[in-house]
């Protein structure tokens, strides 16, 4: 158990001693050099005891400084935790260099955001929700209305995803009061969901990008296995399972068309329920109700549930090969304790600037930078990519570039080398 207070300010601790403090019911983090017993205050932290416990027994440093902007106050915060220092901690060359270029990208001002940027997309979701419903209000329950109107109504969505992500990032306003009732807006009155189901996922994912047991992204081995080393692991341990040689087809069913209407409506109601975040949960369940009560008179109760699902089917099938792009075809495996740049870059990959390109991925086409960076405002994300590259090539880490069609088709790929991987390894171990 932790030591916290017992002469800490003396104490001399060893990594290997560090390393075995990982467990839920004993959690040491390394922030500076300096070690820090977080086991009982873990279930407090904002960002959930999770994310805070992808950390235990290893260095969190450069996390700590990636998701706080203030790291001066985290510090003083857990001055009561103090546990010691670390005995002959070196810090990586790879490490400080990283330090370096986040110190030129606020000297760039590159963590300064553009309000006017952002008006202006949230006034576009604005505009493209009223001509959704204007479309039915003045051509009535045509086929062509119907169709602009989802059309419309779903790109808003879209976008609203995009933007939510921005300001639940605190990106924003850089004052957590202010993008913490953005963030409600965006993702609670317009979007229906939870801010708060957001972060508690999101945030482990950032922190630990397309690692096993640590991203949520990932934990999807009951429907899809991914990369090289969940294949290898569900096949020796599961005799029964999907087919997963057939995931690369099946995908097109049950992956883009079901993550926003099924897997993650159920989950964040079920966030909610649980937790008893019942202003959440009213938020959610009234902006459903409005939605309701504004279509109903056009569309009939049956019209406005099948408009209603039909929008997140089409929102579910940008969000997830958008986000799927960047993520699937990189590596996968079990955390290995690399350091910040290595772990984000080797989880990650960029799809090519374009006007384009930018619109529709919400910027998340520099997904590089942003896994880096996540707090810098997404419209500076391309300036600091140059300097991204070259600290990449000094160190020997693959920087990945890709064109929009070539991220989409990698996902099919990988699903289906991850699925004979799986098929080869079931056979040898359950083949009798």
């Amino acid at each position: 158990m932790g030591r916290g207070g017992q002469g800490s300010q003396k104490l001399r601790i060893s990594w290997s001693e560090i390393e075995q403090h990982k467990t839920k019911d004993d959690r040491w983090i390394v922030i500076g050099g300096e070690v820090y017993d977080v086991t009982a205050w873990s279930n407090k932290h904002p960002g959930g005891s999770r994310l805070i416990g992808h950390y235990a027994g290893q260095d969190a440093t450069e996390a700590v400084g990636a998701f706080h902007n203030n790291e001066t106050q985290v510090k003083k915060y857990l001055k009561t935790m103090h546990v010691g220092t670390v005995e002959d901690n070196v810090e990586l060359d790879i490490a400080k260099d990283f330090r370096k270029l986040k110190e030129v990208s606020k000297e760039m001002g590159l963590y300064k955001p553009s309000y006017t940027f952002y008006a202006a997309i949230l006034g576009h979701i604005v505009l493209l929700l009223v001509l959704a419903y204007w479309m039915l209000q003045w051509f009535g329950n045509t086929w062509w209305s119907i169709t602009v109107s989802l059309i419309l109504f779903s790109t808003a969505q879209a976008q609203a995803a995009w933007t939510q992500h921005d300001y639940g990032h605190l990106s924003v306003f850089k004052n957590s009061k202010i993008d913490h009732f953005f963030h409600h807006l965006t993702m609670g009155v317009i979007k229906g969901a939870s801010a708060h189901w957001w972060n508690h996922m999101h945030y482990q994912h950032h922190a630990k990008p397309n690692i096993i047991d640590k991203d949520p992204d990932v934990r999807m081995d009951r429907l899809f296995v991914v990369g090289d080393v969940m294949p290898v692991e569900v096949a020796k341990s599961r005799k029964k399972s999907m087919p997963f040689n057939w995931q690369h087809r099946y995908f097109f069913a049950l992956g883009p068309p079901l993550l926003f209407p099924v897997y993650f409506q159920s989950m964040l109601f079920r966030h909610l329920y649980t937790r008893k975040l019942w202003m959440e949960l009213t938020i959610a369940v009234s902006a459903m109700a409005y939605f309701f009560y504004l279509f109903i008179p056009m569309l009939g109760v049956a019209g406005s549930i099948a408009y209603f699902f039909t929008v997140r089917c089409i929102e579910s099938h940008w969000f997830t090969w958008v986000a799927q792009s960047n993520h699937l075809p990189m590596n996968i495996k079990n955390d290995e304790a690399n350091p910040w740049l290595k772990l984000q870059i080797h989880a990650t990959c960029n799809v090519e600037k374009s006007f384009f390109n930018d619109w529709f991925t919400g910027h998340l086409n520099f997904q590089i930078e942003h896994h880096l960076f996540p707090t810098m405002p997404r419209h500076n994300l391309y300036k600091i990519a140059p300097l991204v590259r070259s600290l990449c090539e000094k160190h020997g880490v693959p920087y990945t570039v890709k064109p929009l069609w070539q991220s989409f088709v990698d996902i099919i790929r990988t699903l289906k080398s991850s699925g004979e991987l799986w098929e080869e390894t079931y056979k040898e171990f359950h083949s009798g």
